[in-house]
């Protein structure tokens, strides 16, 4: 299907009418958010794509922080679970109770109910527990005694990892994390922002309170809006050669990576990197996607959906590396 210039115009107009509630979400969540920009930047694409996101930090990075603000901002519900080795998939979904003096069983739902949802350390958990969380994830509903409740939009999950501490922690198996849009790796703040954190925290009227700037009914419409965003057939192409190169890199001549890729990525790629350089172009409030924003966002999108070999751990080449080689390559249109 053809698009206008005219139509794009439209669209650009649009984006420019409606833009005001980013505006709006982003400062209020700097009164409370010292730096990590990307992370709020990508928690925003998750949420106006429907993709949940796998996180990779150490403690205290404004993790659990990023997402309450946010759920506030939009007047949302927000729910954080700590995955722990001895967690149930009831803890996570809900269960049956029974009520003795109705003499009838009645159920409690979970905290998966809520519309952003913080799975702390989720490869902490057992391979029951983070399956229950990703069909819930997956399907947007949840079964408890017999009946299916439908998740209520929008609903984001937000999956954390360490990176460091590994030590009786039940990895996440690559099926599983395929089923996350973004893998995001979060670093320690600059020095500037490290100092304006200490600053507002000793300060004594600590940090400032948001307030909700916009609701769920206008991220539903700023959803939408992303989806009319135009992706050229060009930019397709450019998204297909990027993926392909990493299932088979002979064919792109980066023959190089093939000794260090065990799989590449599946066709969930392709589909994520797509939606999600629309959201990425509505950012930057523009009505049409660019090369700029796809390659914006594929590490991201690729970093989880890479296998490596033990010759590319020898070899100390890492998934980032392999992604950025792929796009070094990879014409651009």
């Amino acid at each position: 299907m053809s698009t206008s210039y005219e139509q794009i115009n439209e669209l650009n107009e649009e984006i420019t009418r409606e833009y005001h509630y980013i505006d709006a979400i982003n400062a209020e969540t700097r009164k409370v958010i010292v730096g990590q920009e990307k992370m709020m930047e990508r928690l925003l694409i998750g949420l106006l794509t429907k993709g949940h996101i796998l996180l990779e930090g150490l403690p205290g990075l404004a993790k659990t922080l990023a997402v309450s603000t946010l759920s506030r901002v939009i007047h949302a519900k927000f729910q954080r679970i700590q995955f722990t080795p001895d967690l149930l998939p009831s803890d996570v979904t809900g269960t049956m109770i029974y009520n003795p003096g109705e003499r009838t069983f009645e159920i409690s739902k979970g905290p998966i109910f809520a519309n952003f949802v913080l799975a702390d350390e989720i490869n902490r958990a057992p391979a029951k527990v983070q399956s229950a969380l990703l069909e819930a994830m997956q399907e947007r509903q949840v079964t408890i005694g017999g009946q299916t409740f439908k998740l209520e939009e929008p609903f984001l999950v937000m999956a954390t990892q360490n990176p460091i501490d590994q030590e009786g922690t039940y990895p996440l198996p690559e099926a599983q994390k395929d089923r996350f849009m973004l893998h995001l790796t979060i670093d320690y703040p600059s020095r500037e922002d490290e100092q304006e954190i200490m600053r507002r925290s000793l300060s004594e009227n600590g940090f400032p309170k948001v307030k909700p700037v916009a609701s769920i009914e206008d991220i539903l419409k700023l959803r939408k809006l992303v989806r009319k965003v135009y992706l050229d057939e060009q930019i397709e192409n450019y998204i297909l050669d990027i993926v392909k190169a990493s299932r088979d890199p002979k064919s792109a001549r980066l023959g190089e990576l093939a000794p260090f890729i065990s799989y590449g990525a599946s066709p969930r790629a392709s589909i994520s990197m797509a939606i999600a350089a629309k959201a990425v172009a509505f950012l930057n409030r523009r009505g049409f996607v660019i090369p700029e924003d796809v390659r914006n966002i594929a590490p991201d999108i690729m970093r989880h959906r890479i296998g490596t070999t033990f010759e590319a751990e020898a070899e100390l080449v890492t998934k980032d590396d392999i992604v950025n080689k792929i796009l070094d390559k990879i014409m651009v249109p």
